[in-house]
């Protein structure tokens, strides 16, 4: 009997076996890979059999997958385990019958059969009974008529196990796979008060699916940490954003430490659609210290003087939590008492007790100038340099202007109009008062060796 493509489909969907997942627990990385672990009812005949789950990741990593009985764990015996990810459609199917027989209607109402020799491209070209050969325009077709769906097409990604059963046919199984397509990053909020010396900062996750199924009612946890990953996995199709307010709330988090990482558990169970982003808040909003930073460095940037927002992840100042990496979005009340907002930067996993330092964009009213004012050759092994800097303070306030400045290979600062610290093995700081309206110059003579 011969069935139309529509009815070849949903013969597929109800005959597939369907198992739903009776408890659904997902780990994700920041590496766009999550850990899915799955338990669904099963019923299994004695001896050898298959059994089929559907409704798993598309980007699923195939050799990752462990399953296993919790009911009869000793009695089930795994024989062979497959991938089965030819998804049905229109193409596929004509794929599969080249060189088999098809009826064809197009929109006029003419009927032609025979075996289907290409359905490449626009034309459709078969073979009737009597040897001629037809070309079709596929634009001129109304449907397609299949005497049965080809063998190996399925309408979701499966994995199909063969097992031998010497236990309870009704089980509970467990599946548990790595899959591409599932990833998450923070976001942080801030707003700095009138004298830029308290930050008020909230923070919140984004989880996004694009792995090619849902997770229905799932505990979700997130791992904070550079976890080493072998293949990277590609994200595909349309994003739909199920966003929350950035609005006061409690946090819905449990911190705890995993191996050298972070662990971040939902403390409720939540649902995550394919092609979907769900903002969750991670810390209710906390007052903090900082302190604003203008810092030059002439030899990188120029002329421009940048402005940085420093503060500690220390509980004495109002923190003290782990902070997954992710982006800070900065704001500031304007004299009409409306946010705005003034900058952004990305930090990184920051641990409790230690300094974060944010740049926020360029500062309009103060310049810095650096030259090199002689540079000779003391030797074939050293040089001797004389930089001046001079810097401009166009604001109605004094400011304080931090001077960086970069050496390489065994040098020493000989002498120097101004005090001076050494950071590290490449880098000097000066501390420069600058006046209102007013500037400052710093000279410096260095010695480099190498």
């Amino acid at each position: 009997m011969i069935r139309r493509l529509f009815f070849i489909i949903m013969g597929i969907l109800i005959c597939s076996g369907h198992l739903p997942a009776q408890d659904v627990a997902l780990t994700v990385y920041n590496q766009n890979r999550a850990l899915v672990r799955e338990i669904r009812k099963l019923s299994i005949e004695s001896g050898i059999s298959t059994i089929s789950f559907t409704d798993v990741a598309a980007l699923i990593d195939p050799t990752s997958v462990h399953f296993q009985s919790l009911t009869d764990p000793d009695k089930l015996t795994i024989l062979e385990q497959n991938f089965e990810y030819d998804l049905v459609s229109s193409s596929k199917i004509l794929e599969k019958y080249i060189d088999e027989s098809i009826r064809i209607v197009t929109s006029e109402g003419e009927v032609f059969s025979g075996n289907l020799l290409s359905a490449a491209g626009s034309d459709v070209v078969i073979q009737d009974q009597g040897g001629s050969i037809k070309v079709i325009g596929r634009s001129g077709i109304q449907h397609f008529d299949f005497l049965e769906l080809p063998e190996g097409l399925i309408t979701r990604p499966t994995l199909v196990w063969m097992v031998e059963n010497q236990g309870k046919k009704e089980q509970d199984g467990e599946i548990s796979y790595l899959t591409g397509g599932v990833n998450w990053h923070a976001e942080y909020v801030a707003v700095s008060d009138a004298d830029d010396q308290n930050l008020n900062i909230s923070g919140w996750v984004s989880v996004e699916n694009r792995s090619g199924t849902a997770y229905q009612n799932a505990k979700l946890k997130l791992v904070a940490g550079d976890v080493n990953v072998v293949q990277e996995y590609r994200q595909t199709g349309e994003v739909m954003m199920e966003t929350t307010a950035l609005a006061r709330v409690a946090p819905q988090f449990e911190e705890s430490e995993l191996f050298e990482y972070h662990l971040y558990t939902l403390q409720r169970r939540t649902t995550l659609k394919n092609n979907q982003i769900k903002q969750v808040s991670l810390f209710s909003p906390a007052q903090t210290k900082t302190k604003k930073l203008f810092i030059y460095d002439g030899a990188r940037y120029d002329q421009k003087v940048r402005v940085h927002l420093e503060f500690q992840n220390s509980q004495r100042d109002g923190l003290g939590l782990p902070l997954p990496k992710g982006k800070i979005r900065v704001y500031k009340e304007d004299q009409d008492g409306a946010l705005e907002f003034i900058g952004e930067d990305q930090i990184d996993h920051t641990p409790v007790d230690e300094k974060i330092r944010i740049f926020l964009g360029n500062a309009f009213d103060l310049v810095g100038e650096r030259v090199v004012k002689s540079s000779r050759s003391i030797s074939n092994r050293s040089r001797e340099e004389e930089i001046e800097i001079v810097l401009r303070n166009h604001k109605e306030e004094d400011v304080e202007i931090v001077v960086v400045e970069h050496f390489y290979g065994d040098w020493n600062i000989e002498e120097s109009s101004d005090p001076f610290s050494q950071k590290d093995a490449y880098t000097s700081e000066f501390v420069m008062p600058v006046p209102s309206q007013g500037e400052r110059t710093l000279t410096y003579k260095v010695v480099i060796r190498w």
